[in-house]
């Protein structure tokens, strides 16, 4: 009887034979952990990246990519005698069972809020559990997340030790403060670059704090206003094109003003 490979067996064997250092790719021979890191994050904002369009057809495609980046990691893992692919996938499922109670055993949860508060309970019993591991309510949040995440993250796990604000109006008042710290530093005769990126971190950490609070995602925040403003800035460069100009041909004042045309268009066309 002909053994049909399974997709994810076939991956794998692709991905072995990439890896063979006589038969393979020189490129992929080459890579290792840290070389390949940077292309499992690239690999991760672009699943992000199509579902933000809801582009399923790309969703499809990128969630390939990142499966890929899983298996390049656990093939170099199994070379080094480390662990496998399926060492991985075991574990996870392992650990998923774990930290679901509630479907796989007896335990009564009533929505999404409680499990989400009964997961990060189990992660930190288990941090706790494991000798040596750092036992901080902050420890294990990922250095290499994005400044904004992690902020979140930090402020997330603070909250669960009852150091939170509590609501966003108290957190909006110290933005409003970091706001005032920030212009006096710039306002100063000699205004100290270190001195005024710390204010301007403060200030960004106050922000990432009321979008918590309000119970917004600061990253995701911060990629839908970063991809609107990327929106109405070529509708000000299509506009400029029209009349035969450019950007850089232009005055600000005249800019600003098809902007703002762009914004009202924008608006009207979301009924808005």
């Amino acid at each position: 009887m002909t053994h049909t490979l399974t997709p994810i067996e076939r991956l794998k064997q692709v991905m072995a034979r990439l890896r063979d250092k006589t038969a393979g790719c020189p490129w992929d021979v080459e890579q290792d952990f840290a070389t390949i890191a940077p292309y499992t994050i690239e690999e991760a904002y672009e699943v992000a990246d199509a579902i933000e369009r809801d582009d399923m057809d790309a969703l499809r495609e990128e969630l390939g990519d990142l499966l890929f980046q899983v298996i390049f990691h656990a093939r170099m893992a199994e070379e080094d005698g480390l662990f496998d692919f399926d060492a991985v996938a075991g574990e996870l499922a392992a650990k998923m069972i774990r930290r679901h109670p509630h479907v796989f055993g007896s335990a009564e949860i009533r929505d999404a809020e409680q499990q989400t508060e009964a997961w990060e309970a189990h992660k930190a019993r288990e941090r706790q559990s494991k000798p040596g591991d750092d036992a901080s309510a902050l420890a294990n949040v990922p250095v290499g997340l994005p400044a904004l995440t992690r902020a979140q993250k930090i402020q997330k796990r603070a909250s669960r030790v009852g150091f939170d604000w509590g609501d966003a109006a108290p957190a909006l008042d110290k933005v409003a403060e970091e706001v005032k710290e920030l212009r006096a530093e710039l306002a100063a005769v000699k205004p100290a670059p270190d001195r005024a990126e710390e204010e301007l971190g403060d200030l960004l950490f106050a922000v990432v704090n009321v979008a918590r609070l309000a119970g917004a995602d600061a990253e995701t925040a911060l990629r839908r206003a970063t991809a609107k403003f990327e929106r109405r800035f070529r509708q000000v460069e299509d506009m400029l094109a029209a009349r035969g100009k450019t950007p850089d041909q232009s005055t600000l004042a005249e800019m600003d003003a098809l902007w703002d045309e762009a914004k009202r268009a924008e608006r009207a066309a979301a009924g808005r």
